[in-house]
């Protein structure tokens, strides 16, 4: 029974996919999984610059996070559950960000988003950068967060390095 609902499913979302396709050139609608900051940041960078969004979390408190400029749909829900995917019409989704706390919970969601449910893109949040091997063969965009803090850091060291150089290079009169 599970099996023929998920193709059932699987069948409806490429058809109902190719059809918004072809319906709506320029269509964009995207889906945020998670109200962190960094959820709630993109959520109304996007939809102030005209795109169709939904942000979903499993924590009503978590949309108090939001912009108030932020002009989009908010679910309560988890993600996760292909009934809260069919409530914001996963199906017209073009764009999907996995931008919960959680690794373990973006990683699911990027992978049903990619290989269930064919969304075309699909961008995921990752902290550990161990689990990076989950996604190896995928067209799955990661941001790191770790990473990307680590490299603005060694770039403020460089840009100290070379500062302090300066300072010494003036002082001793070369």
């Amino acid at each position: 029974h599970l099996a023929s609902s998920i193709l059932l499913l699987l069948i409806m979302n490429i058809l109902l996919h190719w059809w918004y396709r072809m319906k709506k050139i320029n269509f964009e609608y995207i889906i945020i999984v998670g109200c962190s900051r960094f959820g709630t940041n993109i959520a109304t960078e996007l939809s102030l610059s005209g795109r169709d969004v939904v942000i979903i979390d499993i924590n009503e408190n978590s949309f108090r996070k939001l912009s108030a400029n932020y002009s989009g749909f908010k679910v309560v829900g988890d993600a996760t559950d292909i009934d809260t995917l069919m409530e914001v019409d996963i199906y017209k989704a073009t764009m999907l960000i996995a931008a919960t706390n959680d690794d373990d919970v973006n990683i699911m969601i990027s992978l049903i988003a990619k290989n269930i449910l064919n969304i075309d893109t699909v961008i995921t949040r990752l902290y550990d950068n161990e689990k990076e091997v989950v996604y190896e063969g995928l067209d799955i965009k990661i941001i790191r967060p770790t990473t990307l803090t680590i490299n603005e850091f060694d770039k403020l060291l460089e840009i100290n390095k070379a500062v302090n150089k300066k300072s010494l290079i003036r002082r001793v009169g070369a």
